[in-house]
């Protein structure tokens, strides 16, 4: 096991951050941790890193306890957080070779690792540029760059794609998953739950400090009884319409907005063709017909119903 957090209580005078909150990683994984602002996540991620002082509770990494001079532990490390933290007066690559010599002080090894982290975020040609010639998108590369150079096991992104061009959010996501491919272990936070969703093997959500629900996709799905939603465009909209659907065996449940009527299915493979049959059966008109499946934010609203971005 990489993370090993146990019953960690982080107090601010009457604020309690974390309330016996705990966390697992197993190596290999891409674990998502999701919560809403204010719920902890941050603060956790200090406390495990040595950054932060907790009040009670118990911290291993890689097997070993994790201390604020457990050096030979956060060699092993990696950081991208949310804010970028690079120096305006050094070039991208000289930027990159300090971060990498707080790890690496050989200096022939650390060059090859330098010209590594700018192929691998592609950097190549802006080396000679200082950050703030950059795109926001190139900045971001820039900081996970500072943040990778010296191949950490453990890497940490806090939201690594903020306020970056589609473009860049998916060179910097298909760099996470080849990072993951080539052997590091990654604790992911993001405000977007398709990346989350299209990244993670494993899911923590917590609130108020604590947490409140762990899986993967399939399994936070099933907690909830998260499944298919069927939106219906109708011609003539009857408001007895959503009532008497909600009582049919495919449905959980329906409700009519304007003229757009949803259907929360129950589980089932044919929900579709039941819904088209019961309204051929009973002659209602109706336009466009959307068929989705369930997602992570509609597991996230029903567990703490708040949206992420609250």
């Amino acid at each position: 096991m990489i993370v090993n957090a146990q019953n960690l209580v982080k107090r601010y005078g009457e604020l309690v951050a974390l309330d016996h909150f705990s966390l697992q990683v197993e190596e290999g994984e891409i674990l998502g941790l999701l919560g809403p602002n204010g719920s902890g996540k941050t603060t956790a991620i200090n406390c495990i890193l040595s950054l932060l002082d907790y009040d009670r509770g118990t911290i291993e990494l890689f097997g070993q306890p994790m201390r604020p001079d457990a050096y030979n532990l956060k060699q092993q490390i990696g950081i991208v957080m949310q804010d970028v933290a690079v120096f305006d007066e050094l070039t991208v690559q000289e930027n990159i070779d300090y971060f990498c010599g707080l790890y690496v002080p050989d200096k022939k090894r650390r060059r090859a690792l330098v010209e590594e982290a700018i192929a691998f975020t592609g950097l190549e040609s802006h080396r000679k540029f200082r950050p703030k010639k950059l795109s926001g998108g190139l900045l971001r590369r820039l900081n996970i760059a500072c943040g990778i150079a010296h191949k950490p096991r453990l890497i940490f992104f806090d939201e690594p794609t903020v306020a970056v061009d589609p473009q860049s959010r998916n060179s910097i996501l298909e760099g996470i998953k080849k990072l993951n491919r080539e052997g590091a272990t990654v604790v992911y936070t993001s405000h977007y739950m398709e990346e989350v969703e299209q990244l993670c093997s494993r899911i923590v959500i917590m609130d108020q400090g604590r947490t409140i629900a762990s899986g993967t996709r399939e399994e936070l799905k099933a907690m909830i009884g998260a499944n298919e939603k069927i939106r219906v465009e109708l011609l003539n909209p009857d408001p007895q319409l959503a009532a008497s659907l909600s009582r049919q065996p495919f449905a959980q449940n329906a409700t009519l907005d304007e003229n757009i009527l949803t259907i929360y299915c129950r589980n089932g493979s044919h929900n579709l063709l039941a819904v088209m049959d019961y309204f051929q059966a009973h002659a209602i008109a109706f336009g466009k017909v959307y068929s989705e499946p369930p997602t992570l934010n509609d597991v996230f609203l029903e567990i703490t119903g708040k949206q992420l971005r609250d």
